[in-house]
């Protein structure tokens, strides 16, 4: 039997904007990031970059074992604050290596909902990475790299990016309004899955190049292209008739933003293949569980609302409210990606 994907699809507007609505603003979330790097035996340079979203009096600290000493107490205060971020470095020396061994990532009052993504490169060229969330406060470096315990940590690191990723959520949702029914959904999303992961794969590889910030005004504009066709309902129109060809060559696309994520957190230096399929295999984790639960919360919503005296009348106008709402969204963040390097 064909499940229909939903028989009154502008059920998705609703999910879609209930869900967005709290993310819209949500784009400039940026993590805490630290970078620990051994720059010679056992004597570590540590830099951070705080997001905008701390306050002058509540910035976050990178505390290394008690073993470790910092070599110039004034570095505590060579920090530069900008109105966009605050940046700082320290150097220590430490009694033994820091593998095995915790970083914390302590407050001076309480974590304001502010994640965590450290990155540790060792002397030898090893490198882990970990993104913690804002209730966790400690991460245990690896003692070296296996191929289980990479492919455990780029998995839920690919998990992370994609479900964190708003933008490339909310193209999601316009792929799921536009194909309508199970079969193109499958199609559709098969066809993202696979453009995504060849320029993934091509750009992580370093075969092929592109500058990041034309590339996520780009993914925008995709956004904002989708939310017109659905604007318009034009069923004739190539968006409709043939999903999997948008899907695609917009997918090419947002590959290359994922690449963008993944430089950013690093591939580890002697799992370089483990730790790039099992990042693109969380990436597309995050995305089937994203795509069922919008397809649930629209199954749920429609059996909820059937016997609604006002049901006709709502289905009729959610396709302006959600394709107007996205394209707005996706408009502004184009405009604002574009002023970043116009």
């Amino acid at each position: 039997m064909t499940v229909k994907f939903p028989a009154a699809p502008q059920l998705v507007a609703i999910i879609g904007l209930l869900l967005f609505s709290v993310f819209a603003v949500a784009d400039d979330n940026r993590p805490f990031n630290v970078e620990i790097t051994e720059i010679h035996e056992s004597t570590y340079g540590v830099r951070w970059r705080v997001p905008p979203t701390a306050t002058a009096n509540n910035n976050p600290q990178v505390e290394l074992p008690d073993t470790c000493k910092i070599l110039d107490p004034r570095d505590k205060q060579r920090t530069i604050s900008t109105a966009k971020q605050t940046t700082g470095r320290a150097i220590y020396r430490c009694q033994s290596s820091l593998s095995g061994q915790t970083i914390a990532i302590k407050y001076d009052r309480d974590n304001p909902s502010i994640s965590s993504l450290i990155r540790y490169q060792a002397l030898t060229g090893e490198r882990h990475s970990r993104v913690l969330s804002p209730d966790q406060g400690e991460w245990q470096i690896p003692d070296k790299e296996a191929t289980s315990q990479v492919a455990q940590e780029y998995t839920l690191l690919g998990i992370q990016h994609i479900l964190g990723g708003t933008d490339h959520l909310l193209f999601i949702v316009c792929l799921l309004w536009i194909a309508g029914n199970s079969r193109r959904i499958l199609i559709t999303i098969t066809g993202f899955t696979v453009a995504h992961s060849i320029t993934l794969i091509l750009s992580a590889l370093n075969l092929v190049a592109v500058p990041i910030p034309p590339v996520e005004a780009s993914i925008a504009l995709s956004i904002a292209i989708l939310a017109s066709e659905i604007v318009k309902g034009r069923k004739h129109s190539l968006t409709w008739r043939y999903p999997i060809s948008v899907s695609s060559a917009f997918g090419l696309l947002h590959g290359f933003g994922f690449a963008a994520a993944l430089s950013e957190i690093g591939l580890p230096q002697t799992e370089l293949v483990t730790g790039l399929l099992f990042f693109n295999i969380g990436v597309e984790i995050g995305q089937i569980l994203f795509a069922s639960s919008i397809i649930f919360l629209v199954y749920t919503a429609k059996r909820m609302l059937t016997l609604w005296p006002q049901r006709s009348s709502l289905l009729r106008h959610s396709r302006a409210l959600v394709g107007y709402g996205t394209g707005s969204i996706a408009s502004f963040w184009m405009i604002q990606r574009c002023a970043g390097f116009l």
